[in-house]
């Protein structure tokens, strides 16, 4: 598990969203800003994992559906559909989800490993004040969804 803690209070800052009734967190540090789809300008849309290319701010990026990259049935987004605008190792992208809902800091003692589970994007399970929340190694699993989209073609 790769997870650093801020050394201020030996937690971890996770962006808390919801995808398909299921509950994910990713490092708060990756993320950029947050938008709503109809805030953005879209130019294309693609496929089921990448919807489309949008700009937000200027920036150009590719923007993820992550009902579809989950394994979902990618639906047509709402206009209010929450985009989560991401700065990653290499690249800026936007990912839509189904909503966000807070900022989560967890301890190392919260956070278990995911059972029977082999994905080497997923970070583990974490617990705080009730909720479970299933953290993603955003940077791995883009990287991992750049690599199969980009053997597809």
């Amino acid at each position: 598990m790769n997870i650093s803690a801020s050394p201020r209070n030996g937690t971890t800052d996770f962006l808390s969203f919801r995808l398909g009734g299921m509950e994910y967190g990713l490092d708060f540090r990756k993320v950029h800003e947050l938008r709503v789809l109809k805030s953005l300008e879209r130019f294309t849309t693609e496929g089921m994992i990448v919807s489309g290319v949008v700009m937000s701010r200027g920036v150009i990026m590719p923007l993820v559906d992550m009902r579809a990259a989950f394994g979902g049935a990618a639906g047509e987004p709402d206009p209010l559909t929450d985009v989560i605008v991401l700065q990653l190792d290499d690249t800026i992208m936007g990912m839509l989800v189904d909503g966000v809902t807070d900022v989560v800091a967890l301890r190392p003692d919260q956070i278990a490993p995911l059972p029977g589970v082999q994905a080497d994007y997923l970070l583990g399970m974490g617990q705080a004040d009730g909720r479970r929340l299933i953290l993603v190694d955003i940077d791995r699993l883009m990287s991992i969804r750049r690599r199969s989209t980009e053997t597809a073609k």
